[in-house]
């Protein structure tokens, strides 16, 4: 189906942007500001919510909503296409990209009153939307790396929008060079897939409608589970430098490091971009390419094992940060974790609902903590916060929502997506794993994390509104009436946000209520989410027979009708022991909230183990054994070596001899008639004799 109204979609954020920079930077306006922004983000979300539920849309067909808008690039057998298309996988995303941005947009027009730059801000986030609606609805590898580079600019500039804080400026680069080295495995598997396939489109036109580009990888043999398949230059090469990509955009070890330093830009941009739609934006591209993940097991073992080591990881560093929003950016790094974990096992729907949710309660605590922070005065420092619950109500309500939900607990969204994950790891296909006994080992992992997880919100949501009013204690003043600053609860224009989003994390996930769970309550249940991305994504098989099991249908309609796994047979043994594992997650949910309410509602400010404060001393290694010696090797090297030694000493040589030799000229010409006359009869007999010599050799 081809629509226009497609292009609005990723245009009006542009348009919102170009408005601002040109025209807000000279009115100065906050009100005309903040409605332009919204406005294009609002026209965005409309456009996507129409074309993904309409009668025939995206959401309701296999076929996808097209817009070719130009030929980009055509060369030889290679060709790019400025098109977009909105699939059941792309229109989820649009979905909630442009309806939790809206939110965020209107949550910053109060959180950004009244600073200097509120134009640029606001430029700069519709800039971002643009670039990220351009990565998810590109219907091609090359398009989708422009909004991939772009939503790493945008993060760049928000990152260090505050052009005053140095640490803000060192943060941006951070990022910015960070992503830059998985970006390189990102084009290197672009590259390897074209090679490969012989094109880099996700959708194609034919006699029998629009099918998927990358259905070619069905003829070919799934690779064996081999390190060496790694480097073979086949499928799993183009996994792994995919996924290079992916854990660079999506913080996963060993690129992660950029995102807790990312914290230093506004709230707002923590809240979009660094939790809710950019970070996510790896999950996407491995789960677009699951027909190739599924023909890959070494690959997606990497996935999974990277996964679940950033997600323990991370969780572990959040038990010990104090900056209310380093706590929420390790707990980003940790729910990534589970995404890739997820992925890694075959479960890409259950990777995309955790995307959903998480993009709910992660909006609403880091918008809740852009709520605290401004009710504060700024503060961001939880050791200086503490009963706080009774200054800001709205924002503690809501934030006990985002709580729970990120902790695990039913009803709320965040335990449906997170139970699906480990239950989906517990009973993984042995394709993709060495052994039974790393299912296990997974889900260990995955468990524990979700108990460090509740815990470590638990000593944040105490340390915050709970206990005794620490703020008084440390004096904190307020510069305009110079005294101690009261808290108080944020203008409505940020409360809103906070409700909508509370509501979402609170029931978000009944859209993907399990079988074994909504089996409870109805004798047909219906997983909401599942039904509508299983045609979008292949299928790991779940056999020794990886060729003959192996499903690659995609959402673009491959013309044979996908199986939904919710309406297939469920054994009694297998709903008992799904039921049997959410039971579990939820006493260690419980667990974790009664773990941390037992430490931290005594004793608020207990001191962490210092090699968690230090989070592991990464940034110090990584300082030691690959920054500063690029540093003295660029300084020593090619600065004082190559550039000032060979570049810059070759020239001077060079430019020593043209002086000596002008010098020496220069004494030649003494300005005497004689001498010159001299110099010519010198020159005629050299001549007479060179033709003298050579008629006597001739």
């Amino acid at each position: 189906m081809e629509s226009n109204l497609l292009s609005l979609i990723i245009f009006a954020p542009l348009v919102g942007a170009t408005l601002n920079w040109f025209i807000g930077r000279r009115v100065r306006n906050e009100r005309l500001i903040g409605f332009i922004a919204c406005a294009a983000v609002g026209i965005s979300t409309v456009i996507a919510f129409y074309l993904a539920f309409r009668p025939g849309g995206a959401l309701r067909s296999t076929d996808p909503v097209l817009d070719h808008l130009w030929t980009w690039i055509q060369v030889g057998s290679f060709r790019a296409d400025f098109a977009l298309a909105m699939d059941r996988l792309s229109g989820t995303y649009a979905l909630f990209v442009t309806f939790v941005g809206f939110l965020i947009h209107l949550f910053a027009i109060g959180y950004m009153h009244g600073d200097q730059g509120f134009y640029r801000f606001f430029a700069f986030l519709n800039l971002f939307m643009f670039a990220m609606l351009t990565l998810v609805l590109a219907d091609n590898f090359l398009l989708m790396f422009v909004g991939w580079e772009g939503v790493g600019l945008c993060s760049y500039l928000l990152i260090g929008y505050y052009t005053d804080r140095k640490e803000a400026g060192n943060a941006a680069k951070k990022a910015f060079i960070t992503n830059r080295v998985g970006d390189w495995g990102f084009v290197m598997g672009v590259l390897l897939i074209f090679f490969l396939t012989g094109s880099i489109s996700f959708f194609t036109k034919t006699a029998h409608g629009v099918t998927s580009a990358l259905e070619t990888v069905a003829g070919m043999a799934v690779d064996p589970f081999t390190w060496q398949a790694i480097f073979a230059g086949g499928l799993t090469s183009v996994a792994v430098l995919l996924f290079i990509g992916a854990a660079g955009k999506s913080a996963q070890i060993p690129l992660y490091v950029w995102l807790p330093d990312a914290m230093a830009g506004p709230t707002p941009v923590s809240a979009l971009i660094h939790a809710a739609t950019m970070v996510t934006a790896g999950v996407y591209m491995v789960v677009r390419c699951s027909p190739i993940y599924t023909h890959a097991p070494t690959a997606m073992f990497i996935v999974a094992m990277i996964g679940a080591a950033t997600a323990i990881f991370a969780a572990t560093i959040g038990l010990a940060q104090n900056d209310i929003k380093k706590v929420l950016a390790y707990s980003t790094v940790s729910q990534l974790g589970y995404m890739f974990l997820a992925c890694g096992v075959g479960a890409f729907v259950a990777a995309i609902f955790h995307v959903i949710t998480h993009a709910f309660f992660k909006a609403l605590l880091f918008l809740g903590s852009g709520s605290v922070i401004h009710g504060m005065h700024h503060e961001q420092d939880m050791r200086r916060m503490g009963g706080l619950r009774k200054f800001m109500p709205v924002t503690f309500v809501t934030m006990l929502a985002g709580w729970l939900a990120i902790s695990g607990i039913p009803i709320f969204a965040g335990f449906f997506s997170k139970d699906e994950i480990l239950w989906k790891t517990w009973s993984a296909s042995a394709f993709n794993l060495p052994s039974p006994a790393w299912n296990t080992l997974l889900w260990g992992i995955g468990a524990v994390t979700a108990l460090l997880t509740a815990i470590y919100m638990t000593r944040m949501m105490v340390m915050t509104f709970w206990g005794s009013e620490r703020f008084r204690d440390e004096h904190h003043h307020d510069a305009e009436h110079h005294g101690p600053a009261e808290p108080h609860e944020s203008p409505w224009v940020m409360t809103l946000p906070l409700i909508v989003l509370a509501v979402l994390s609170t029931f978000g996930g009944l859209i993907g209520v399990s079988y074994g769970l909504g089996s409870l309550v109805t004798d047909h249940p219906v997983n909401y989410i599942e039904q509508t991305l299983e045609p979008a994504i292949s299928h790991v098989p779940t056999s020794g027979h990886a060729e003959a099991a192996l499903h690659t249908e995609t959402a673009a309609g491959a013309g044979v009708e996908q199986a939904n796994p919710s309406t297939h047979a469920h054994s009694p043994e297998e709903i008992r022991a799904e039921r049997l594992l959410a039971l579990v997650s939820v006493l260690i949910a419980a667990a974790g909230l009664g773990i941390g309410w037992l430490i931290f509602s005594k004793r608020p400010l207990l001191a962490m183990p210092r090699v968690l404060e230090n989070k592991y001393y990464v940034d110090e290694i990584y300082d030691a054994t690959i920054i500063n010696p690029i540093k003295v090797g660029s300084r020593a090297g090619l600065w004082q070596l190559f550039d000032v030694g060979v570049i810059d000493g070759f020239l001077h040589s060079l430019g020593d001899v043209v002086r000596e030799a002008a010098r020496v000229l220069r004494r030649m010409q003494a300005g005497f008639v004689r001498g010159y006359a001299a110099i010519i009869l010198v020159g005629a007999l050299v001549v007479i004799a060179y033709f003298a010599y050579y008629g006597i050799q001739h």
